[in-house]
Order: C-alpha cells, then sequence, then structure tokens
C-alpha cells in the first residue's frame, strides 16, 4: 500500500517572524516554540546542576525522580550529544520523607486472605507467614521450597543475599496441594519442550537441563507461555502484578481503609514476631536487613501506642 505523501511545513512559517494574526498548525507551534528556547548542547553542567537541585529544593520532588531526571539527562549528554557532563557535584538532593509503614491486624489479614482466591491466597499466606516480598514470593522455586522442616530459602533477595525463613504451618498443606497441580503442568509443558526462565548461561552449561527439571520449576508458574529471542518455548513465574491487583481488589471490596499494598504482608510479619516477643536480631535475620536500624523501625508500630508506651486516657 502506498504510504502518504509527507506534509511539509514551510520554512517561513517556522522561523518568519512573529504574526499575532495567524493561526498556526499544531506541529508549527511546537517548532517555533523549541526553536525560542536554548538547545541542551549550549547548556552545561552548571545549568543541569541547578536544573536538578531547583527538582528538589523548589518542586519538592520524590528522591526516585530526581534519580529519573538526572539518568535521563546524562544519557542525553553522553549518547545523543556526544558530550558527557562528567561528575556533577552540588546538587541539592531530594529528601526521602521518613514514613511509618502501614501494619494490618491479625483479623484485617484474615479478611484479605479469606476474600482471595488461590493462587492469591497462598500467596499471600506466604508473604505474611514468612515476611517475603512480593517477588521473592512469585519466583519462589520448587527447591527451595522445604514441606519436611517448614523452611523457605530466599535465594538472591535484596542487596543479592540468600536467607531462610519459617514456612507457616497453616500453609504446608495448602502448599503441597499446589506443587500437585503445578508438577501436572511441569508434565505437560516438559513433554512439549517448554522451559523455564531466570536461569543463567552459567549454570545451564554445568546442567544443561536444569531449566526443564522439576526442581528448577517456579513454585508459582504463570499461565501463559511465550517464545524467547532464540526461539524456545518459555514459562516465566506468575506476574507480581497480577498479585498485587488481587490484593488491592480484595481491600478494595472488604472497604478496609488503610493503603494496603502486598509490602503490607512484609511489614505485619515483622511487627506481629516483636509483639509476641520475638527478638529483634532474629526479625532482623528473617527479613534479610543488612542493619538492624531498618528493623527498628517496626518498633514504631508496636501495639502498644505511638512509641511504645501506654496512652494516660487509658487510665481513666
Amino acid at each position: 500500500m502506498a504510504q502518504p505523501p509527507s506534509i511539509r511545513i514551510p520554512l517561513a512559517h517556522l522561523v518568519g517572524p512573529p504574526d499575532a494574526e495567524r493561526r498556526y498548525r499544531l506541529l508549527e507551534l511546537v517548532r517555533r516554540r523549541a526553536r525560542e528556547r536554548r538547545h541542551p548542547r549550549d547548556l552545561g553542567v552548571e545549568d543541569v546542576r541547578a536544573f536538578l537541585s531547583a527538582l528538589a529544593a523548589e518542586h519538592h520532588v520524590a528522591p526516585s525522580t530526581q534519580n529519573q531526571a538526572l539518568c535521563a539527562l546524562v544519557f542525553l549528554y553522553d549518547h545523543v550529544l556526544l558530550a558527557p557532563l562528567g561528575r556533577i557535584e552540588g546538587i541539592v538532593a531530594a529528601r526521602r520523607p521518613r514514613r511509618v509503614p502501614v501494619v494490618l491486624s491479625p483479623r484485617e489479614v484474615g479478611l484479605i486472605l479469606n476474600e482471595l482466591s488461590d493462587p492469591f491466597r497462598l500467596c499471600a499466606t506466604m508473604m505474611y507467614g514468612s515476611g517475603l516480598r512480593v517477588l521473592e514470593c512469585v519466583s519462589l522455586r520448587v527447591k527451595d521450597v522445604d514441606l519436611d522442616r517448614r523452611e523457605i530459602v530466599v535465594r538472591s533477595g535484596k542487596g543479592d543475599k540468600d536467607r531462610r525463613t519459617p514456612l507457616p504451618a497453616l500453609a504446608v498443606r495448602s502448599v503441597r496441594r499446589h506443587l500437585r497441580q503445578s508438577q501436572r503442568c511441569f508434565q505437560r509443558d516438559r513433554r512439549a519442550h517448554v522451559r523455564c526462565t531466570g536461569i543463567s548461561p552459567a549454570l545451564l552449561r554445568k546442567y544443561p537441563t536444569a531449566d526443564q527439571s522439576w526442581p528448577w520449576w517456579y513454585v508459582f508458574p504463570a499461565t501463559r507461555t511465550f517464545v524467547d529471542a532464540a526461539g524456545s518455548r518459555r514459562r516465566h513465574h506468575l506476574h507480581a502484578t497480577a498479585l498485587q491487583r488481587a490484593v488491592a481488589r480484595a481491600v478494595r471490596d472488604l472497604g478496609i481503609a488503610k493503603r494496603v499494598t502486598c509490602h503490607a504482608f512484609r511489614h505485619s510479619f515483622a511487627t506481629h514476631l516483636l509483639e509476641t516477643g520475638c527478638d529483634i536480631r532474629t526479625v532482623q535475620q528473617l527479613l534479610g536487613h543488612s542493619d538492624v536500624r531498618t528493623t527498628m523501625l517496626y518498633t514504631h508500630v508496636l501495639n502498644r501506642g505511638g512509641l511504645g508506651v501506654t496512652s494516660p486516657a487509658d487510665r481513666l
């Protein structure tokens, strides 16, 4: 099919003198406004520093927004304009506000679990009962769930660290039933030469069939397969956004007036352990925190008032 002819804008419309009577087309207006501004090539480190500092000092953006702007500018100057900025010193950093975590009560956790259907219910049970992050949960592999010892091994968690955490007894029967169903899916995929994802080339050189073996299969496999760049059909794990949407829908239907995300289950895991007298160093290891000060945040939300004290109104 023939391509439509390109529409050329007369040069006089772009560089001519201002004309208050003329109504410009949209693209003409965009190009005229762009010509009125300075080209990034004419701006230097001082201008970039001032812009990034203004984002924090005047517009009060989040640190992630400021970092995103910095990365975009570095890419522009390094790879598009071919004029690297080098190291930019003296940027006013955006401050990350200190927030207390959202913690659910045991009753609210139970209500949400009952509202969810499997496999989302089982995922939420394991996030709350084992303190898992959402990606740690959906990417669990069969070999890392020990039903006899009631233990989960989290591989390459945040900071590329491994850790062990308990598998709640409440979930053992459900996990066992779920694994039987997943194994039937695995057998069908193996006959169809469908492989799993996320196994490094180095490991595949040592164990060429690792991506077609049951121990390396995902506990929560995705419902659909895809063909990768090499032409192999693969099955990924359950996508985190599907679990996040299911939890958000359950919270909305229940009318819980808290900003509940999947991470709230991990916050609740830590807080409820501390409330029952668990040692903070043990909670630190279960969560995989490098610094105990990160774990200390949960002492501010214990079920003993604002700072772990009893309100004087309770003595009236």
